[in-house]
C-alpha cells in the first residue's frame, strides 16, 4: 500500500493530538522521519518478531525449575542491556514503522494494511498464540484492541484529524481462530460535529467472525 494513506493520519501541524505530547518536536519528526524507514534500526523488525516470538511461547510453557531459572537469569540480563536503548513514547520507532507489522507495535495483534483512504481501512490481521483466549480461539479482549486499533486509524485517516475512542461495542458472531491470516476492515457510518460513528467487521474467509460499532471524538487543539 501507499504510505502516505497511514501518514496521513498522524499528526501534523494543523492536526494533531492536543497539548500532552511534545508538538514541535512530534511534528518535524512525522515531517523528517515519515518515509525514514531506518528508525529502530534494519533488525528492529526482526527483534520484534523474536520477541512475539517469546510472548507465544511464555503463553504455554510448564518449565522446569531449572529453565525457568536459566529463564529468568537471560531475561534479567537482556531487560538490563535493553534498558541502554529505552527512549520516551514520541522517540520510539512503533509509531512511525508502516513497513512492519502494526508499525512495529508489541503490544497489537499483528496486521498488514491493504488500503486506508476516506472509503475505510482493510487490513490482514493474524491472532497468535499469545492472543489464546481458550480452547484455540483469540481472547474477545484481544479482539477489541484489534478493533480499537483498526477504527482509531479508520477515523483518523477518513477525517484527517486525531481521535480518542470514545465507546466500543463488540458482537462475537462465530470462534475468531489462532495462527490464521483473518481480514478486518474497518469505515465510517457518519460524521456528527466532532463525533465519529464507526463500524467494523472480522472475517475468516466468508465467516464472520465478530463486528463492532466505535464512537471517537475529534479532539480540539490542546486536548489531551
Amino acid at each position: 500500500m501507499d504510505d502516505t494513506q497511514v501518514g496521513n493520519s498522524l499528526p501534523d501541524a494543523e492536526h494533531h493530538e492536543g497539548g500532552f505530547r511534545p508538538m514541535t518536536e512530534l511534528i518535524q519528526q512525522r515531517a523528517n522521519k515519515m518515509r525514514d524507514k531506518t528508525i529502530g534500526g534494519p533488525h528492529y523488525g526482526e527483534l520484534i518478531e523474536q520477541v512475539r516470538v517469546l510472548m507465544d511461547k511464555a503463553r504455554l510453557i510448564n518449565p522446569s525449575d531449572e529453565l525457568a531459572k536459566d529463564a529468568i537469569a537471560t531475561l534479567e540480563q537482556l531487560n538490563a542491556r535493553l534498558d541502554e536503548a529505552v527512549v520516551d513514547e514520541w522517540s520510539a520507532p512503533s509509531w512511525t514503522r508502516t513497513d512492519l507489522p502494526s508499525r512495529g507495535n508489541i503490544t497489537l495483534p499483528p496486521y498488514t494494511v491493504d488500503s486506508a483512504d476516506a472509503d475505510g481501512v482493510s487490513a490482514k490481521l493474524t491472532f497468535r498464540t499469545f492472543h489464546l483466549g481458550g480452547n484455540g480461539a483469540a481472547h474477545g479482549g484481544q479482539i477489541g484492541v484489534a478493533f480499537d486499533d483498526i477504527l482509531g486509524m479508520t477515523a483518523a485517516v477518513h477525517t484527517r484529524a486525531v481521535t480518542r475512542t470514545a465507546s466500543l461495542t463488540i458482537d462475537y458472531r462465530s470462534i475468531t481462530p489462532l495462527n490464521r491470516e483473518l481480514t478486518i476492515r474497518g469505515w465510517v457510518e457518519r460524521v456528527d460535529g466532532r463525533k465519529v460513528y464507526l463500524r467494523a467487521t472480522m472475517h475468516d474467509g466468508e465467516r464472520l467472525c465478530a463486528e463492532a460499532n466505535g464512537l471517537f471524538i475529534m479532539l480540539n487543539p490542546g486536548q489531551p
